[in-house]
């Protein structure tokens, strides 16, 4: 089964690096570094397209080399890019990867930020068959309303959509009560265990899940090396991790939204989408950047 998939989300350029050597301040530290297409939701388009599925992307870039690059990698992994040029930069985050492979994340919004209403509704005009928005849009202010408006008209055209949270970071400067009412048109929710932990205002990731699942027909929590956790309506699934090594976590959770979204549109059972999350999520983490 294949679906037409737009993904609305960043455009960003991703800059990861990983020091080798005690930091040096004043002067060189030995590092690590890779430059190259960013952006959470496309590292999810790209998933789905590799599921199977007629993706295109939706989003703001500049007028600038950084554009470029996000625009032809996508083209080169077989989405469709529908980008709209803004008087602003692309946008940039410089992720500085740990030793056990986790990430702090700096990141500048750019043309993000002036994302239109009037350009998104126009590629909304054509047959879709599913919505995914990245979290990123509704968690920046200015862009919000362009987010929340589209899953609305998903919604008033009976097609299904999708949130990802995607930064547990902003969505406790934003509030979990803002964020919980601008997705309240979708029925698919995506969320790394913090994120859960924060819209579900509870300690217990099982607890949190059971609460969202109220909300939401049907919510995956990300647990990094504890696996995943799928509810749709009364049922729980849950799986392990499969990763054998951990060098970068950046994107793994994306790819399992990606992964775990393809499977599900190509009619897939929630366990057997879970599983194929953990196999995307274990490809990711064994190499560094987004890409693996």
């Amino acid at each position: 089964m294949r679906a037409r998939v737009i993904v609305l989300g960043d455009v960003m350029l991703d800059v990861v690096v990983q020091p080798t050597g005690a930091p040096a301040p004043t002067s060189d530290t030995p590092a690590n570094i890779r430059a190259s297409r960013g952006g959470s939701g496309a590292n999810v388009a790209i998933a789905l397209h590799a599921s199977g599925h007629d993706v295109a992307y939706v989003g703001a870039r500049g007028d600038d080399a950084a554009g470029d690059v996000f625009a032809d990698a996508l083209v080169a992994s077989g989405v469709t890019p529908l980008l709209e040029t803004v008087n602003s930069p692309t946008g940039t985050v410089v992720s500085v990867v740990s030793s056990d492979g986790q990430r702090s994340m700096m990141s500048d919004r750019g043309a993000n930020s002036s994302l239109s209403e009037a350009f998104v509704r126009a590629q909304l005009e054509d047959h879709f068959d599913h919505l995914h928005v990245s979290g990123y849009v509704l968690l920046d202010p200015a862009t919000r309303s362009v987010g929340v408006n589209a899953l609305l008209l998903a919604r008033e055209r009976g097609v299904a959509s999708s949130v990802d949270v995607c930064s547990v970071g902003p969505l406790r400067i934003v509030t979990p009560e803002v964020f919980l009412e601008a997705t309240s048109a979708t029925t698919q929710l995506f969320a790394n265990e913090e994120e859960a932990l924060a819209l579900g205002a509870s300690s217990d990731v099982d607890l949190a899940l059971d609460l969202l699942c109220l909300r939401f027909g049907e919510v995956v929590v990300t647990r990094g090396g504890q696996g995943a956790l799928a509810g749709v309506l009364a049922k729980r699934f849950r799986v392990p991790s499969v990763a054998n090594k951990v060098l970068d976590t950046t994107g793994a959770g994306d790819a399992a939204t990606g992964a775990y979204l393809g499977a599900r549109l190509s009619g897939e059972a929630p366990l057997e989408a879970l599983e194929r999350a953990m196999d995307a999520a274990a490809k990711v983490v064994g190499g560094l950047g987004a890409l693996g």
